[in-house]
């Protein structure tokens, strides 16, 4: 018999889970954390209470890892917002128009989220989930991992043997440590720290509020010297709004009523500020900081066979961009492909290893260069050489002329949400339309809003 071992029994854990299972007679997986039988807030996840989005290359792995999930997370209320169709998007250059296009988001609470992956993954008789059991370390040694070992509530520590060890427990991963305990060589590891905060507050939605309301996002402003601030409201299931304030260092949003309603009147638009005012707050602020963006490349390190890690524990990208999820996903996805090329066989680990980390590149690029644009930024990140004068030409032209030409836009919004590979978003027809321009002036604030009936008469 084959089996394995899954540590961290989070959202990255269960479709790690789910990958293993094809090709394991049993996927164990330990958590230290609890787990309630309905959707609800846990404490081993202390961003739950913050807006979360699956890009569209998300949803498309999660669809690949497990069948029916994203239909069973729609069923318990989760929206659909296609992009920019169904979400009303203020960027540094201003409003992007309405408009047809392949990208998407799914957005719903966190809690519904992981209640509903965990409940999914765990109807195979192979996962079996073992909770309140904190990880210690691995057997083992430099050339293969054997199993994990674990400590209950009776603080006896014992050992579960496995033919392969995923370590998806995320940002507090010590996976580095357990290595070095193995005789492994040291992990590089790179971060860039905006210093981002977030402040998070539930509403109930007004009464006669459509259901297709759509996704409101106010993008920070970076490269202008002044702290990146932004927000968002999503609908979400149970007839509730959703409502994150972000600001980087200099800029955090305050977590006292008054002053979220007054972060959010001061942002480039007072639009969410407008909206939110009509509906009835459910919840206190809820204020978070663990946003900084951190990649270890355990890629780079002769590691040890029989042990990959992904999710967090790998690179934990700042929360603001949203890519956090969708990228676990396609990890575990990765993981799923080397496996049915490989087996649970020697050079698995290795190759899987590698797979995990090339999903993470543009996320990790996107992410790490937009908090760098930020003033007061901490990183150990070497630095690139500055773009000259043409590639600022150039990016200024795409992102004014994305406002105007739909086929810029649905370009840019693949890109953002994981359905197109950068290196292939240049083709010569795209290039021809930025060479090109703008072809209409930006949205007014008025024109933008009216482009959505959906709104009603909350605005």
């Amino acid at each position: 018999m084959t089996g394995s071992v899954v540590l961290g029994g989070g959202l990255a854990g269960m479709l790690a889970a789910a990958a293993l299972a094809r090709h394991c007679d049993t996927v164990t997986v330990v958590d230290g954390d609890t787990f309630p039988a309905e959707p609800a807030p846990r404490r081993g996840l202390p961003q739950g209470k913050h807006s979360h989005m699956f890009m569209a290359g998300g949803v498309e792995a999660l669809n690949a890892l497990v069948p029916g999930l994203v239909d069973a997370l729609v069923a318990g209320g989760a929206n659909r917002r296609g992009m920019p169709w169904a979400m009303l998007t203020l960027s540094a250059g201003g409003w992007f128009p309405r408009h047809e296009g392949p990208s998407y988001i799914v957005v719903c609470s966190r809690d519904l989220i992981d209640h509903v992956v965990r409940d999914r993954v765990l109807r195979d008789p192979k996962i079996s989930l073992v909770p309140a059991t904190r990880v210690v370390g691995l057997t083992g040694d430099s050339a293969r991992v054997t199993g994990a070992r674990v400590s209950g509530a009776d603080d006896v520590e014992r050992v579960l043997p496995a033919d392969f060890v995923v370590d998806a427990t995320g940002r507090r991963s010590k996976a580095p440590e357990w290595l070095a305990e193995l005789g492994v060589d040291t992990v590089d590891e790179e971060f860039v720290d905006s210093g981002l905060a977030y402040a998070t507050r539930l509403f109930t939605a007004p009464k006669g509020t459509s259901p297709e309301l759509p996704a409101v996002l106010v993008q920070p402003r970076a490269g202008t010297g002044e702290p990146g601030r932004g927000g968002t409201l999503f609908p979400i299931e149970g007839d509730r709004w959703i409502v994150t304030m972000t600001g980087t260092r200099g800029g955090e949003p305050p977590t006292d009523d008054a002053g979220f309603v007054e972060f959010a009147r001061s942002l480039p638009s007072p639009l969410i500020a407008e909206l939110f005012a009509k509906a009835e707050p459910i919840t206190d602020v809820a204020p978070y900081r663990g946003t900084v963006n951190r990649r270890r490349h355990f890629e780079r390190i002769d590691g040890p066979e029989g042990f990959v890690v992904l999710g967090d524990a790998l690179a934990a990208l700042n929360p603001v961009y949203a890519h956090g999820m969708s990228v676990a996903a396609q990890e575990a996805l990765a993981l799923r492909d080397e496996l049915d090329s490989i087996g649970v066989k020697p050079g698995l680990a290795a190759a899987a290893q590698a797979a995990i980390a090339a999903r993470v590149e543009t996320p990790w690029a996107m992410a790490g260069d937009q908090d760098l644009a930020f003033p007061d930024v901490r990183t150990n990140r070497r630095p690139s050489p500055p773009p000259s004068q043409q590639e600022l030409d150039f990016l200024a032209r795409m992102a004014q002329t994305a406002l105007s030409e739909p086929e810029v836009a649905n370009a840019l919004f693949g890109v953002y949400t994981l359905i197109t590979p950068q290196a292939e978003m240049m083709t010569p027809r795209l290039l021809e339309l930025i060479e090109r321009g703008p072809t209409a002036a930006p949205l007014t604030a008025e024109a933008a809003v009216a482009n959505f009936p959906e709104f009603g008469d909350l605005l």
